[in-house]
């Protein structure tokens, strides 16, 4: 009986892929996902083998249809069962293989920041660590194939329900959701792999290297240039490529990191609003509570308040 449960949780979960990629997909071709380095895609006949080229790790599914893809000279074919991961910043070949106007082929491609890979992993590495049995061997492949299975498919869904709502939703669930995914991924067979292409990713992509040092010294002061500068690019060429892999300007990515960060030191209630805007950059404490307000519809003052009012509530 749990195997006929389970497999029509997998029916019902994988319909709900199927619709909500079905729905994003109004044209042929590529569409967007309203979300950084999130794509949909639509065909209704097979085709030939074209030239493409990812900038950023990448997790590519399938919810109907057949694709092939071939890097450094493997092949990889994948369907609605498997799903395919790729490296960042390099070029393969792709083929559509199954597709019909009554059966399209549909599918979504989500570019993933190798540092979210490297978060999220911190816990499943130390679960991992205590398993028997030698280590997983260390491969040099740039793609590989996993079986999908419904807690990705399921996480996957509700990514893209939180993407296409709008408001509080959008912002608070939906990077909870694409953890999620990365979560599932992890816990595939192809762990190590995983990590192997985010670790090597993340030491060759210049995108990568500012968004961690970003994160390392949000109280300094953190121009285009500088950041450009790092990684022995012009600034205009840097914003170029920040822009294309994360969806948003060095300076609206480098906003949300320090607004963000804010909101926790004022959550934790240590500072005042005056030494969390400078522990996050801001040299002017009204331009940070005009800019935090802003962002999250009300003032620094009330986030700070809202310690207060749960410790009260446990107490």
């Amino acid at each position: 009986m749990s195997e006929v449960l389970r497999g029509l949780e997998e029916r019902h979960t994988a319909g709900d892929l199927l619709a909500e990629i079905s729905a994003r997909t109004p044209v042929l071709g590529g569409n967007p996902g309203n979300w950084p380095g999130l794509t949909f895609y639509r065909y209704t006949q097979p085709a030939e083998p074209q030239w493409e080229e990812v900038q950023s790790l990448s997790l590519c599914i399938i919810a109907q249809g057949r694709k092939c893809v071939v890097t450094d000279g493997q092949k990889h074919c994948y369907d609605p069962f498997d799903y395919l991961v790729l490296s960042g910043r390099q070029h393969f070949t792709a083929e559509i293989v199954a597709a019909s106007p009554a059966r399209p082929f549909l599918s979504l491609v989500l570019q993933i920041d190798p540092d979210l890979v490297r978060r999220v992993s911190a816990d499943v590495v130390d679960r991992r660590a205590t398993a028997f049995g030698p280590p997983a061997r260390t491969s040099t492949d740039r793609a590989f194939v996993t079986p999908l299975d419904t807690t990705l498919m399921a996480a996957t869904v509700r990514f893209l329900r939180s993407v296409a709502a709008t408001g509080t939703d959008r912002r608070v669930l939906a990077p909870i959701y694409l953890a999620e995914m990365v979560y599932r991924v992890l816990q595939a067979e192809q762990f190590s792999r995983l990590l192997d292409l985010a670790a090597t990713e993340v030491a060759r992509n210049p995108v990568s290297e500012v968004i961690s040092y970003v994160r390392g010294n949000i109280s300094e002061l953190l121009t285009v240039s500088d950041l450009a500068e790092r990684v022995s690019m012009s600034p205009s060429a840097f914003s170029h490529l920040f822009r294309e892999v994360t969806g948003k300007s060095p300076y609206q990515f480098v906003k949300e990191i320090r607004l963000n960060r804010a909101r926790e030191l004022l959550v934790e209630g240590a500072l005042t609003v005056t030494q969390v805007s400078r522990a996050v950059g801001y040299g002017s404490a009204s331009h940070f509570i005009n800019e935090f307000r802003s962002r999250f519809g009300a003032t620094p003052r009330a986030y700070s308040d809202l310690r207060s009012m749960r410790e009260e509530l446990s107490g």
